[in-house]
């Protein structure tokens, strides 16, 4: 019989109710002695988190919106746990102690929240790329600041962590992003113009959430991913490519000046790179068929067609500009993705909504957390108003 005579590892889980947390705490209860839930948070599904909350015993949950409070509270009423609502209690509860905090609140809205957790956890598993496009300077500034150990929860930054050779950042020669193409991949633009929302999240490989699945779609995802690896892998941003892999196999690259070319491959399922960072620097197991390379047959690679899919060009442009430009990207993204999802505007016009905004005045600095909030509020103000008469975004 084997003792493990190691203490329970402490994880606070920011965004529980969502696909991350979902099989974040899936991996939790297949490992119950390795693991001790301190927090659960959520934004606004109520009976989800307490059903979690149950089951798990965290210290503390909290749900985002304020409204949920009262069915939070009595639905834990007879449990020892903290119940509280908003975004403060969202702060309070990353500054628990804990050994490990996973970030999984989806969109800019989890940043000042991880940002907290940056500051009070020694390491932090980050699945809210947001963080680092709307705020990448000021995050990786506080991750040096206060010692954080980062971690890459999306699977292709994960994949490029465990090949990356960060004791020789020099001998690396350039990083492949890999992207499935989307459901969209063989569609053409004209296709693509009369999409619906029900098109759009069926992604062909992957289980996700509707707004990343959009993103997925439009491919604005490895834009964004691509902002992602810049901050987390100091190579520069003129040796980050990008390259379509429909099979989602490989995950990303990394070549180096040898001609070497490394990669990481598996199925796609994120309880992969989740498992790799809850267990850092060890392993666990994660239940599932073993990767069949020659039942898969076929590995298939292209280069991407920034024409069909200029949200990858409008990306890398706003990574360039530098400044305010990451965080206009995002915020407008994350309206006319919403704008899309309510049909109140067609598939080809997210890009179009994110270029126009970007477009405008990007004068605003971003180097406080404030500063990035403002900046985000203000391009979600204009994104709401795109097409829409007379508005400034036109």
């Amino acid at each position: 019989m084997t003792i493990n005579n190691k203490a329970a590892k402490r994880i606070t889980l920011l965004g529980s109710t969502g696909s991350v947390g979902v099989n974040t705490l899936d991996l939790i209860r297949l490992n119950p002695d390795r693991f001790d839930v301190v927090a659960l948070t959520a934004g606004k599904d109520v009976d989800a988190l307490i059903f979690q909350a149950r089951e798990f015993r965290p210290e503390m949950a909290v749900i985002a919106d304020p409204s949920g409070y009262q069915a939070l509270a009595d639905g834990l009423r007879d449990l020892n746990i903290t119940v509280a609502a908003g975004p403060e209690a969202l702060i309070a509860a990353a500054e628990l102690p804990s050994d490990l905090a996973l970030a999984a609140i989806v969109g800019a809205a989890g940043l000042p929240a991880t940002l907290a957790a940056v500051q009070t956890c020694s390491t932090v598993a980050l699945a809210n790329k947001e963080c680092l496009v709307c705020a990448g300077d000021l995050f990786m500034e506080a991750v040096r600041r206060n010692g954080t150990t980062l971690l890459p929860v999306d699977s292709e930054h994960s994949a490029i962590f465990q090949v990356f050779d960060a004791e020789n950042v020099q001998s690396v020669e350039r990083i492949i992003l890999t992207a499935s193409g989307g459901p969209f991949r063989d569609w053409t633009s004209a296709q693509m113009a009369t999409a619906t929302p029900q098109q759009a999240v069926a992604h062909p490989n992957w289980s996700m959430g509707k707004k990343i699945s959009v993103d997925s779609a439009t491919m604005m995802n490895k834009g964004l991913e691509l902002i992602e690896a810049h901050h987390l892998f100091p190579v520069g941003e003129q040796k980050i490519e990008v390259l379509v892999h429909p099979q989602s196999i490989v995950h990303s690259l990394v070549g180096y000046i040898d001609g070497s070319v490394l990669a990481q491959l598996g199925s796609p399922d994120m309880k992969t790179p989740i498992a790799y960072a809850l267990a850092w620097p060890e392993r666990i197991a994660v239940a599932g068929e073993p990767l069949n390379l020659a039942k898969i047959s076929k590995l298939c690679f292209e280069a991407p067609d920034f024409k069909r899919f200029p949200a990858l060009r409008v990306a890398r442009e706003a990574l360039q500009a530098g400044g305010a430009a990451p965080t206009i990207l995002n915020a407008a993204n994350e309206v006319a993705v919403a704008r899309f999802l309510a049909e109140e505007i067609g598939f080809l016009d997210i890009y179009r909504t994110v270029e126009d905004i970007l477009a405008l005045d990007q004068s605003d600095k971003s180097d406080t957390l404030d500063e990035v909030l403002a900046v985000d509020a203000e391009a979600r103000r204009l994104a709401m108003s795109w097409g829409t008469v007379g508005s400034a975004a036109e």
